[in-house]
């Protein structure tokens, strides 16, 4: 990997655990969600996360969301946990300086604005790898940088939209609702991270250089839609919202206990309908020429699902989830966050992992994905509120500048 060792801590380089990316250092530009999702995930790994904001215009995590704890806001300290936080002014030419100073140490470049931005303030990916031909630079916009959207600006909001996800959510003859969360940012953050990871494979196994990588959130958004694009281009059918369940594979819907409770069955695939049958002690089903294909279920959506429907509305959740996980039927309840976290799966499997603010204390944060049997990864600390509080460990322990220079620049309104 690049760069001197720095002496200073969290600032040191770490070249041996926790985390598979231990050793990889990633200088995260942008706001919000989707390049700081990925550099959150990048540091969930190990990676070395060094998080750049302009001074005095922090990113707007730091205060986003309506719920407050002892007057914080619950988005930042989780999306910024293991990141370094410095300060630096990319509109001026000495913060441009320290930028590629900061590359030429760096392993991994990170930035979601839109597209032309690093260009007009003369940081182009050509006078990046100028300065370190092996860096790998990941690009993170609205609708890539490139077409005739490019310049435009993109929420996730717009990017589900027009990316095909948010017309087949839903019910007919409604408007489409939201998730709730921002998937298309955080869609478009996995796949930098993707992008990343094959970068650095590439580039450090097969002997290459550092490259640049285009992710835009409508494109990560229209990769899922899986086959209604050859749908339409073969068949002209335009999939749409289907409720509850998915029209024509069933039974896969969501069904009420009798204690008032939803709970999603799935048995689409032959094998696991037959078990569906008996475990609901109707075996006869199985054979019924309405349902023992997946076509004829499909096209006997409504009947079958009816059946279900009766079953679990006799029962309670809790029974549904026993005798159907006992058949080896697919079932699982629709959890609120409450929920999850009585859930004895979440707690065995470190999803809910204490972290500690430096300011309020103690929260329970989400934990990481995935798991890695000899490298295990950890929330190595929780997000500093002060801006540029890693200024010192990383201009000072890792680019050498001393104390007077760091102050010099803050004066000067470049840190």
């Amino acid at each position: 990997m690049t760069g001197a060792a720095v002496t200073s801590s969290p600032a040191t380089r770490r070249t041996e655990g926790p985390g598979p990316l231990a050793g990889v250092r990633v200088v995260e530009l942008g706001m919000l969600l989707a390049g700081p999702f990925a550099g959150r995930l990048l540091g969930d790994m190990g990676a070395e996360i060094v998080k750049i904001e302009p001074p005095g215009q922090p990113d707007p995590l730091r205060d986003w969301g309506k719920a407050r704890y002892e007057g914080r806001s619950l988005w930042w300290p989780v999306q910024s946990r293991n990141k370094m936080c410095c300060t630096l002014n990319l509109r001026v030419e000495r913060g441009q300086e320290l930028l590629l100073e900061l590359a030429r140490h760096t392993d991994v470049l990170l930035e979601n604005f839109r597209p032309g931005t690093l260009e007009r303030w003369n940081l182009a990916p050509d006078r990046l790898l100028e300065a370190n031909p092996r860096l790998v630079i990941a690009r993170v916009s609205g609708y890539g940088q490139t077409g005739p959207y490019a310049a435009r600006a993109g929420f996730a909001s717009a990017a589900e939209a027009m990316g095909g996800i948010r017309h087949i959510n839903g019910f007919p003859g409604e408007a489409p609702p939201r998730l709730h969360i921002s998937l298309g940012d955080s869609l478009a953050g996995m796949y930098a991270v993707q992008g990343i990871l094959a970068a650095l494979y590439r580039r450090d196994a097969l002997g290459g250089t550092g490259q640049v990588i285009d992710v835009s959130l409508m494109e990560s958004c229209f990769s899922l839609l899986e086959s209604t694009v050859p749908e339409y281009d073969r068949l002209g059918v335009v999939r749409g919202p289907g409720g509850t369940g998915l029209q024509g594979v069933a039974p896969s819907n969501i069904f009420e206990s009798s204690d008032g409770k939803r709970i999603v069955i799935a048995a689409n695939a032959d094998k696991v309908f037959g078990r569906l049958c008996a475990a609901i002690d109707r075996p006869e089903l199985a054979d019924d020429p309405r349902f023992a294909t997946h076509i004829a279920r499909g096209e006997h959506q409504e009947e079958i699902e009816g059946i279900i429907a009766e079953w679990a509305a006799a029962r309670p959740a809790a029974e549904i989830d026993r005798v159907m996980n006992d058949a080896g039927v697919i079932c699982g309840p629709i959890h609120t966050v409450a929920d999850i976290f009585e859930d004895p799966q979440f707690k065995a499997r470190d999803m809910l992992i204490e972290h500690v603010d430096p300011e309020f204390g103690e929260y329970v944060g989400p934990g990481i994905v995935p798991k890695f049997s000899d490298t295990p990864c950890e929330v190595r600390w929780s997000a500093t509120w002060d801006e540029g509080s890693h200024n010192r460990d990383v201009y000072g322990g890792l680019l050498g500048l001393s104390d007077a220079e760091l102050e010099e620049l803050r004066e000067e309104g470049v840190l």
